[in-house]
C-alpha cells in the first residue's frame, strides 16, 4: 500500500478507469457479436446499423484512450470486412 497522499489518490482512481474500461470493451466485445449474428443470419439493415453504431463507439474508446490508435482501427477493419461479407 502507499504512502504517500497522491499515489493512493492514483491507486482509487486507476481501480475506477479499470472498471470503465472493462465495461467499455465488453460493451464492444458485445456488439461486435451481435453484428456477426446478424451478418450469418441475413439481416442487412441490422447489421449496417449496429456496424455504424459500433464504429463510432470504437472511435470514442480511442479518443477516451481506453483502446489504442492501431488497435481501434484493427476493430474498424474488421467491423468492414464483416459487413462486406454480407453483400459479397
Amino acid at each position: 500500500m502507499a504512502n504517500i497522499k497522491q499515489q493512493k489518490k492514483r491507486i482509487r482512481l486507476a481501480a475506477r478507469q479499470r472498471l470503465r474500461n472493462r465495461h467499455v470493451k465488453s460493451s464492444l466485445k458485445t456488439l461486435f457479436k451481435q453484428l456477426e449474428a446478424q451478418v450469418a443470419d441475413g439481416q442487412t439493415e441490422e447489421a449496417v446499423k449496429t456496424a455504424t453504431f459500433l464504429t463510432s463507439r470504437i472511435d470514442k474508446a480511442a479518443a477516451k484512450g481506453v483502446l489504442h490508435k492501431n488497435n481501434a482501427a484493427h476493430k474498424k477493419s474488421r467491423v468492414s470486412r464483416t459487413l462486406a461479407r454480407l453483400s459479397a
